[in-house]
């Protein structure tokens, strides 16, 4: 726990930047977000104050999602539906750099305050729109809870165990993940204001964000599933328990191990003893080891039944096994890697109470970047931050990192996301690989020297095979640092100090260089140095134990989830292009850490905060809403077909029971305030499915919807490319891999409509595949020089056979 403090403002990487923000009670993290890197974030209200002041769960009447979701913000009183309201925002709107809203579609154009009106007050302004399906398309006014997003975005589909209904995951992840997917789109737009002194106005549909963002359909897939697609691998019901990364139970709980590589086998292997049947060294090749999984995991449940949780970690630890403890809401506020890095903020709330919520999502330069003040109350705008603001240029435009050199030495998801996310935007990235240590994405089920997983993260990069166990490779590697402008790592902590590469060795060469890593427990704490993955996050942050049926003991359903890796890259894109517009006002870099299980913590920032003030109150709530109902999943006709349903508010129960042709449950006075339909839930929830089990999810949908209730179709991977929304909002496109026999469909940009340029789609490289050009062009050696390098072993080159593969294959284009 960590008291709030205010550091000086001109530090922070978005001083200066001044941020208005209209919401009607969703996504305020976006402005959060950029409030926490040191925007000026001003929260325009109406007089009775935002929605989001009233929104559950409260305590002594005060909201603990305002509180968690609107630190580090101002507040202002304007009533919009008066003249001198409206005027009093365009006069504001003069004065920004950013505006984000929230409001329903076209909202604000209704009022005489769209895109056109705020740029001719000021053409340089970025506006971005946020809204559940975006400001056109055919959902473009269907209402949306979780539920319906996660039903639309094809997570709903994957989430559950074999023979249940499908299983909602826990919080409000859709909401939460997208808002920073919409910060990064925003610091983009920003950039691209600042280069051309044009502003934009970005419609930005939390719907499209949640496919992208969570758990991809058409991206980076875990070592776990050997190169393949999350489409190949999609059951067409619930997925059986989790066997890439199994939870086992041991006597004070759960633990969860991920053993992915060889190196990680060895050790499990060897924790088994030698008379197992599985010693042969073949076992050391995920795809051999993964057709006898059922019966390796038998063997280490039989070994950890009897031992507690703790002295299973210390044990694994040692041995080079990752795992982790699956930890409930209250053992993660008490957490020792947690409390050691500061992750939660004390948080004061109106009559005198203090929680505890997550302070943020990651450190700028050795502190965090989170929460520095508490929510404002309403009409407090407090001191104007006077820090010096960047000035617009009047260039052409162009991608908005063009001309920015990224040496990427990511692996696996989220180092392969955040590379990636940066080539989209226009840098040129180079990946730093070797086959002495391949990325674990590379690793498919035989030995193809291409996987799809591999090829949509890596997508739009450059190859560099580089030994960087060599002292002629560090060289090279620092001469590469001083003619480049990011580095990204997420090796584990102290990787790159043992090579001799830490970011205080690359300041010095580069004083201008932006290093981002990212681990799974941060770079410092008692458990920096512990090998992580997504699932161990997930167990650590509390999210595996809020992610199952709570009627049903250990049925934890996040094993097919690779949340939060895509999540992790978004949070490191976004902290990276703070500090690259920081640096044209200041001209250094910065240092970026982000503890992937942090990133975990802060999608549950209102649980979190409620548990730390009512211990015990925040559990596993399976397809059930806590304040409202009905509320859940719904069996439809059809085989295996299901559908939401997520009232709200008396509004919502009222048009669902005349769209059901249950009007009398209107007059029944059980169910006349939301206290009496969450009593009664079990009835009324059997009222709806007893309808919708005769009608297919599409109708429930459309019947639904047409009422103003939040429902939706539970959309599977392989009905993407027909969903009308998806077509009109152009969230996919297609390109052709060299050694994929298949066109490949990927996800387009961040946000559908814009003034950014769509990503030019070059396909990912083959290992070392642009070495020789690299030393040539970037490193200036001569061709003698680079002939040494490689019979030395410092410099890789691609092989014979690949080569003459690349030069059988057409030119490739991308198509959109």
């Amino acid at each position: 726990m960590s008291p709030l403090s205010t550091p000086d403002a001109s530090a922070l990487p978005l001083a200066g930047v001044r941020v208005l923000e209209l919401s009607d009670g969703r996504g305020e993290m976006c402005a959060r977000v950029l409030a926490d890197l040191g925007a000026e974030v001003t929260l325009v209200e109406p007089p009775t104050g935002s929605r989001a002041r009233r929104m559950p769960p409260l305590v002594d009447g005060h909201s603990l999602y305002f509180a968690s979701h609107n630190a580090n913000k101002r507040s202002a009183v304007l009533d919009l539906s008066t003249p001198g309201g409206r005027e009093a925002l365009l006069a504001r709107a003069a004065e920004a750099d950013i505006l984000v809203e929230t409001l329903e579609p076209g909202a604000l154009a209704r009022l005489g305050l769209g895109a056109e009106a705020l740029h001719a007050r000021n053409p340089a302004l970025v506006i971005t729109s946020i809204t559940d399906f975006g400001q056109t398309g055919p959902y473009r006014d269907y209402q949306a809870t979780h539920a319906v997003l996660m039903a639309l975005g094809g997570v709903l589909a994957r989430s559950g165990l074999k023979g249940q209904r499908p299983l909602l995951p826990p919080g409000q992840l859709a909401h939460e993940t997208a808002a920073v997917q919409a910060a990064w789109a925003t610091l983009m737009a920003y950039l691209q204001a600042l280069r051309t002194g044009r502003g934009d106005h970005l419609d930005f549909s939390v719907l499209d964000a949640t496919v992208q963002v969570i758990d991809p359909g058409m991206g980076v897939t875990g070592s776990a599933a050997a190169g393949r697609s999350a489409l190949e691998l999609a059951p067409r019901g619930r997925p059986p328990m989790g066997t890439g990364y199994p939870i086992l139970r041991c006597a004070d709980g759960y633990v969860r191990i991920c053993v992915l590589n060889p190196r990680q086998w060895q050790g499990m292997c060897a924790w088994l003893g030698d008379e197992h049947p599985f010693t042969d060294p073949s076992y050391g090749h995920i795809g051999k080891r993964f057709k006898v999984i059922k019966e390796i995991n038998a063997l280490i449940a039989a070994l950890f039944r009897d031992q507690p949780a703790a002295e299973l970690v210390r044990e694994g630890q040692k041995r080079g096994v990752p795992i982790a403890a699956v930890a409930t809401p209250a053992h993660v506020l008490r957490d020792e890697q947690f409390l050691a890095r500061e992750a939660f903020a004390a948080v004061p709330l109106p009559g005198g109470r203090q929680g505890l919520t997550p302070r943020g999502y990651l450190f700028v330069d050795g502190s965090p970047a989170g929460i520095r003040t508490p929510a404002p109350e309403l009409g407090a705008e407090g001191v104007a931050n006077e820090a010096p603001r960047p000035t617009h240029g009047t260039q052409a435009a162009a991608r908005p990192l063009a001309g920015l050199r990224v040496l990427d030495l990511g692996v696996i998801v989220a180092g392969a996301e955040l590379g990636r996310l940066l080539a989209d935007q226009g840098a040129e990235v180079i990946k730093i690989e070797s086959s002495a240590f391949p990325d674990g994405l590379r690793q498919g089920q035989g030995n193809e020297a291409m996987t799809i997983s591999f090829a949509q993260g890596s997508r739009g990069k450059c190859s560099l095979g580089l030994n960087l166990r060599s002292p002629r490779g560090v060289a090279l590697f620092k001469q590469l640092a001083a003619a480049s402008d990011v580095v990204v790592s997420n090796f584990k902590p102290g990787t790159m100090e043992s090579l001799g590469l830490g970011y205080e060795v690359l300041k010095a060469i580069n004083p201008r260089l932006v290093f981002a890593v990212s681990s799974a427990f941060g770079a410092t704490g008692p458990r920096s140095r512990s090998m992580g993955y997504g699932p161990l996050v997930r167990a650590s942050a509390g999210l595996t134990a809020l992610w199952r049926y709570p009627e049903i003991e250990g049925s934890f359903s996040d094993s097919t989830t690779i949340v939060p890796d895509h999540f992790v890259g978004r949070i490191s894109a976004t902290a990276i292009a703070a500090l690259l517009i920081r640096r044209l006002r200041t001209g250094a870099g910065g240092f970026i850490d982000v503890a992937q299980a942090e990133a975990g913590l802060g999608v549950l920032a209102t649980e979190l905060l409620r548990e730390s003030l009512q211990p015990g109150s925040v559990g596993p709530r399976g397809n059930a809403d806590e304040f409202e109902a009905p509320h859940g999943v719904f069996p439809c006709a059809g085989d295996d077909e299901w559908c939401v349903v997520a009232v709200r508010d008396g509004c919502d129960f009222a048009a669902l029971c005349e769209a059901i042709g249950r009007r009398e449950l209107l007059a029944d006075p059980r169910f006349a305030d939301s206290a009496g339909r969450v009593a009664h839930r079990e009835e009324l929830e059997a009222a709806v499915a007893e309808w919708t089990a005769q009608r297919t999810p599409q109708q429930v949908m459309e019947t639904l919807q047409s009422q103003r209730v939040p429902a939706a179709r539970m959309l599977r991977l392989d009905e993407y490319l027909q969903n009308p929304h998806f077509a009109a909002r152009r969230l996919f496109r297609t390109f052709q891999q060299p050694g994929l026999a298949a066109p490949m469909i990927t996800e387009a940009g961040p946000v559908a409509f814009s003034r950014l340029p769509e990503p030019e789609l070059r396909p990912a490289p083959f290992l070392a595949q642009h070495s020789e050009e690299i030393a040539r062009t970037v490193l200036g050696l001569s061709e003698a020089e680079i002939e040494e390098l490689v019979a030395e072993g410092v410099l890789e080159t691609m092989g014979a056979e690949l080569r003459a593969l690349l030069e059988e294959l057409p030119v490739v284009k991308a198509a959109a």
